[in-house]
C-alpha cells in the first residue's frame, strides 16, 4: 500500500523519502469500532509473513504459525492480526532493492538511514490507512520489541497494551559490537561493489559476506548450552588425518544458515536494518531512557530469555523498572530455554499462555 500521497516523508536522520510502499498482512477480521487490532513487529530478518502456511513468495510458514491464529495466543477469532515488513527491508516495503523515483534505478547503497522511530510512523500511516485509531496490543521480539516500545513512546493514546520479548530500551555495546562484525563481513566481501551489485551476473553479489554475517549472528542467538547439546563434538568429515578444512557438525549447521539467509535477504537491507537496531535509543532527544518511558501509560508484559546472552534479562528488568518508574503497571515473566535469544522463535509451548492470557484481559477491557 502506498502511505506517502505524493508528499515527502522526512527521516529522522535528515534523509527523506518521496514513495513508500508498505507490504504486511492480516489475519482476523477487524471489529466495527476498530478496536481489537493487535500489531506484531517483526525482527532482523524477518518478515510479514508471521502465520499461515509456506506458498508463493514464502518458501516457509509463518515465524510465529504457533501463536497466531484461531484458538491461539494471538487468537485471530478475536483479534484483527496485522504484521508489517519494515522500512528498509526486502519483502516488499520500500528499502534499497526498491526503484529511486528520481533516477529509475534501484536505491541500493543511496538508500537513506532510517530509525525505529521512522519505521513507526510507516506502520502508524499505514493503520491510519486501515481505519485503526489505537491498538489493543502491540507484540513484537527482538528488533520487532524495539518498535513496540517506539510506539508506546511516540503515540502513547494509540497503544492499549504491549509485548516486548528479549529487546531493550536502547541497544547496548555489546549488541553494538557484534553488530559492526556482521556488517564489515558484507562490505568487505570483494563483490559486495559498494552496495551495486543487482546487474550483477548470477553468483556474483556479496553471498559470501551476507552468509559470514549470519554465521556470526547465528553464534550469539544460540546459547553454549543449545551447541552443546545438539551438536558436541560430533564431526562432519573424517579427522583421522588432521587437515585444516576438516569439518565439526556445528561449523555445517552454521554454513545451511548462511546459505539459508543469503537465498532469501538481500544484503544492503541487512546492513540497513542492523544499523536500525544500534541507533535504537528510546531516550534520545527526549532526556534520558527513563523521562521517554515515562510517556508510557498502557500495561505491559515484559518477557526474557533466561539464556539470551546478546539481549540479556538484565535489560528487561531495567526496563521493567523504568516503565514502573514511569507510572505504568508491568508484568515480568521469565522463559526458560536453552536456546537463547532464539527462543522467542522457538518456545511456543511456554509463550503461548504468557501472551494469551495477557491479551484476553486486555480485550476484556474494550
Amino acid at each position: 500500500m502506498e502511505i506517502c500521497d505524493g508528499r515527502c516523508f522526512a527521516l529522522e536522520g535528515g534523509g527523506r523519502l518521496d514513495k513508500i510502499t508498505v507490504a504486511y498482512e492480516t489475519w482476523g477480521t477487524l471489529d466495527a469500532s476498530g478496536s481489537n487490532a493487535v500489531l506484531v513487529c517483526h525482527a532482523l530478518t524477518g518478515d510479514a509473513h508471521a502465520a499461515g502456511p509456506a506458498g508463493r513468495g514464502q518458501p516457509t510458514a509463518g515465524w510465529w504459525n504457533d501463536l497466531i491464529g484461531p484458538g491461539r495466543a494471538i487468537d485471530t477469532n478475536h483479534y484483527f492480526v496485522i504484521c508489517v515488513n519494515v522500512l528498509g527491508g526486502c519483502q516488499g516495503t520500500t528499502g534499497p532493492l526498491s526503484v529511486d523515483p528520481a533516477t529509475g534505478e534501484p536505491y541500493a547503497d543511496t538508500f537513506p538511514i532510517v530509525s525505529t522511530r521512522d519505521i513507526v510512523r510507516t506502520q502508524a500511516a499505514l493503520a491510519d490507512r486501515l481505519g485503526i485509531g489505537r491498538w489493543l496490543a502491540v507484540v513484537g521480539g527482538s528488533m520487532g520489541g524495539m518498535s513496540v516500545l517506539e510506539w508506546a513512546v511516540m503515540y502513547p493514546d494509540r497503544v492499549g497494551s504491549l509485548v516486548p520479548i528479549a529487546s531493550t530500551a536502547a541497544a547496548s555495546a555489546l549488541q553494538i559490537g557484534w553488530s559492526e562484525v556482521g556488517r564489515l563481513a558484507i562490505v568487505q566481501d570483494p563483490k559486495w561493489n559498494g552496495g551495486r551489485y543487482y546487474d550483477a551476473e548470477p553468483g556474483m553479489g556479496p553471498h559470501q559476506g551476507l552468509m559470514l554475517a549470519r554465521r556470526v549472528a547465528q553464534i550469539h542467538y544460540r546459547s553454549d548450552r543449545s551447541f552443546e547439546d545438539r551438536f558436541g563434538r560430533t564431526t562432519v568429515d573424517r579427522l583421522d588425518d588432521f587437515h585444516l578444512w576438516g569439518r565439526f557438525q556445528v561449523e555445517s549447521y552454521l554454513d545451511y544458515h548462511g546459505q539459508k539467509l543469503a537465498r532469501r535477504f538481500d544484503a544492503n537491507s541487512y546492513l540497513l536494518l542492523n544499523k536500525v537496531m544500534d541507533l535504537h535509543d528510546v531516550g534520545r532527544g527526549r532526556g534520558g531512557t527513563a523521562e521517554a518511558l515515562a510517556r508510557v501509560k498502557a500495561p505491559s508484559l515484559v518477557i526474557s530469555i533466561d539464556s539470551d546472552a546478546l539481549y540479556t534479562p538484565r535489560q528487561q528488568l531495567e526496563l521493567c523498572d523504568q516503565l514502573r518508574e514511569g507510572g505504568a503497571s508491568v508484568d515480568y515473566e521469565v522463559i526458560r530455554s536453552d536456546h537463547g535469544h532464539d527462543g522467542f522463535l522457538i518456545e511456543f509451548d511456554q509463550l503461548d499462555p504468557l501472551i494469551g492470557r495477557f491479551l484476553a484481559d486486555q480485550y476484556k477491557t474494550i
